[in-house]
């Protein structure tokens, strides 16, 4: 594993506090990471030695699932589970939508890639478009002998897209505070959140050992909702905790840039920022329908079926109180729907290139 200085860690930390305060005052949405982000994704980039810690990203999605999942109560779980075919329709779009992304990225750079084998080009374009994890995207495209620095540059880049615009646009939209669900536990008891930090924290450890994707994020949120479904309140999250864990999210995605990134294949990362815009753009037309036939609101849905990251994309609807538990549901059924599938379905779409690599 790639460790840092500490040194290093806390400098980047104070840089990324810094930049919150500042996005604070200047009332941008989610300040908390959005501000960490773009500071130390800058930073990243211009050559400053930042880091992060791996075990602080953990505790950060360790949060972030454990306050999540509260508010999965038993009303709110019947009412997500009532829309089973919705998300099923959701899972569906993601597909078919990071399908076309990679088919359209191959179609633009595979006459410019004269030297390099169809398949590999295929491979890296299908998984570069496939609306999943950066990490996991990037170990099945290293499986199909793919480029995974151009799959890794295209997910860290699509995710940051994402991340910073939707926020923004809602925010000047004046579109928040819809949320008719808070979590059913507001109050923090001490003896209550140790407690629930501890079942949390095993649940994470759990899928950890398993080898499942996003294991911090998954396990604690797995946990959360069961303990709330099942009617038992323990105890709310200090609002503290959740900035601090949108604060070390924030940096983990900003350190990802580094200062030779805008000189990775410039024409790749530029058509991967066009398409993800171009993407976004569809997949809100596609939530406006998908709220007509459900009945909830369509800035939910939107959140709900974008091609953004499971944490940031929830934590995006809790802070702007927009349809939480709905947006989650999405999100992680798309999340554990993307893992099984994209592999098997590159398989089936390309056999020829499959076979040959």
């Amino acid at each position: 594993m790639l460790s840092f200085p500490p040194a290093r860690i806390l400098l980047t930390l104070a840089l990324a506090l810094a930049a919150a305060v500042v996005c604070l005052a200047l009332h941008t949405p989610l300040p908390w990471m959005i501000g960490p982000l773009v500071a130390t994704a800058l930073l990243s980039i211009s050559g400053v030695p930042t880091a992060s810690s791996r075990r602080l990203r953990n505790a950060g999605q360790w949060t972030l699932g454990a306050v999540l999942g509260l508010y999965f109560t038993p009303h709110v779980t019947a009412l997500v589970a009532g829309m089973w075919w919705a998300i099923a329709l959701g899972v569906a779009w993601a597909l078919f939508g990071g399908w076309l992304f990679g088919a359209w990225l191959y179609r633009v750079h595979a006459p410019h890639l004269p030297g390099v084998p169809a398949p590999v080009v295929r491979a890296t374009s299908y998984f570069s478009g496939a609306i999943g994890a950066a990490s996991e995207m990037t170990l099945l495209a290293e499986r199909e002998h793919a480029r995974t620095d151009l799959v890794a540059a295209s997910h860290s880049l699509r995710l940051v897209i994402v991340t910073v615009t939707i926020p923004f646009a809602l925010q000047f939209s004046g579109l928040h505070g819809l949320d008719l669900l808070p979590p059913a536990v507001r109050v923090v008891d001490v003896q209550g959140l140790a407690l629930l930090a501890g079942l949390t924290g095993l649940g994470a450890l759990a899928m950890d050992r398993l080898g499942r994707a996003n294991p911090w994020f998954m396990g604690a949120l797995l946990v959360s909702m069961a303990l709330a479904m099942a009617g038992i309140t323990l105890s709310a999250v200090p609002q503290a905790l959740v900035n601090a864990a949108q604060l070390v999210i924030g940096v983990s995605l900003g350190v990802r840039f580094r200062p030779g990134f805008l000189h990775t294949a410039p024409r790749w990362l530029g058509s991967v920022a066009i398409g993800t815009l171009v993407l976004l753009a569809v997949c809100a037309l596609f939530a406006v329908a998908l709220s007509r036939a459900t009945g909830l609101h369509w800035v939910t849905m939107v959140l709900a079926s974008a091609p953004g990251g499971i944490a940031e994309m929830s934590i995006t609807a809790k802070v702007l109180q927009l349809g939480v538990p709905v947006v989650t549901a999405f999100q992680v059924c798309r999340l554990i729907a993307v893992l099984l599938l994209v592999a098997p379905l590159y398989r089936w779409i390309y056999p020829g290139d499959a076979s040959a690599g």
